[in-house]
């Protein structure tokens, strides 16, 4: 019994090849918990598409891909000084650098130098490309790296920012054959190759890559039981009263797999606002929607999920679920591990 993602293969990788179109030169990321997916078999992906090059989150995760992908593997995290030293492929590994300190602890290998963006998380300032400049011969300098906000409230031109650090580039005399690229639309992709002929820009793209077309996968938990109860009864690690007659219904699924737990996130507007509050109200009596769904009804917790299952309640005017059936369910696949990925 299991939580499952249901793929369908010939719709994932027919929206894969559309990004590809859409994007040429693009780099796949496979990186995390693989979007859900895992990311020996995003590797596998990278394989199909023949981009020659897959970029991963740590070294950590570089050791790992390296003996399921045969091409090159950029690491998008920045090389920092004193590190464990993994046993990598060097000559396929492309190492990020966001210091001169980093980049002159690393002579021989091949690099691409992150620029500090808007995004202001890491990178080289504008004013250190010159000192940039004169060590790029110590190593093998494979271009530019740029990693963007993806959302601009005060409506600057994200193409404008990728040109500023091109024209700051080339006129420390850092090489511009080559910048990677974070969160830009192919239009904004188009009009820098337009502008800049001579350099080559790739988008690094991971999310709507692998998760863009959401028609083509299904997440689905397995009922494991059904149990009657009548208002009052208690139930569960905390012994809560049932508020109603109705079922207990317990479905794979539990923090092991990232059900329940929820990132930070970021809310603008009345109306997300205000959704918020709410469900902080309901939460404080301790009433808490799940992400599961039956017969077009999204049910409630009974209680925090376990570790490895959760516990649903379903009032007595729903039709309660069959030992064995699926339940549908929204998740963020990012922060999900499935027992299975089940290719149809």
């Amino acid at each position: 019994m299991t939580l499952s993602l249901y793929l369908d293969t010939d719709r994932w990788r027919a929206h894969q090849q559309s990004v590809l179109a859409e994007f040429p030169g693009l780099v796949p990321v496979a990186k995390g918990n693989g979007y859900g997916l895992g990311n020996q078999r995003l590797a596998e992906e990278a394989t199909r598409l023949g981009t020659g090059i897959l970029a991963v989150g740590t070294a950590y995760e570089a050791a790992d891909a390296a003996t399921w992908y045969g091409g090159e593997l950029l690491v998008l995290t920045p090389y920092r000084i004193g590190e464990e030293v993994l046993p990598l492929p060097h000559a396929r590994v492309i190492r990020t650098v966001a210091s001169t300190d980093a980049l002159r602890a690393v002579p021989g290998a091949r690099v691409v130098v992150e620029c500090m963006t808007s995004m202001r998380r890491h990178g080289i300032a504008a004013g250190d490309l010159a000192a940039v400049a004169e060590m790029v011969d110590s190593v093998s300098f494979e271009g530019l790296a740029l990693h963007l906000p993806m959302d601009r409230p005060d409506g600057s031109d994200p193409v404008d920012e990728v040109a500023h650090w091109v024209d700051a580039a080339a006129a420390a005399g850092l090489p511009t054959r080559t910048v990677f690229v974070s969160h830009l639309g192919a239009a904004g992709m188009a009009r820098l190759a337009e502008r800049y002929p001579a350099t080559v820009f790739r988008a690094r793209i991971g999310t709507r890559l692998w998760l863009g077309d959401g028609g083509a996968l299904e997440v689905r938990g397995t009922v494991l039981d059904v149990t009657p109860v009548v208002k009052g009864d208690r139930y569960g690690y905390r012994q809560h009263p049932a508020p109603s007659d109705g079922h207990l219904v317990v479905v794979t699924g539990g923090t092991a797999h990232g059900i329940g737990l929820e990132a930070p996130k970021y809310v603008q507007g009345v109306s997300s606002r205000a959704k918020g509050i709410a469900r902080a109200g309901l939460a404080t009596v301790n009433k808490t929607r799940s992400p599961y769904n039956w017969d077009g009804k999204q049910l409630w917790f009974a209680e925090p999920p376990h570790m490895q299952v959760s516990l649903l309640f379903l009032s007595a005017e729903i039709r309660p679920p069959a030992i064995g059936d699926e339940l549908g369910l929204q998740v963020r696949h990012t922060t999900t591990h499935f027992d299975r990925v089940v290719d149809r």
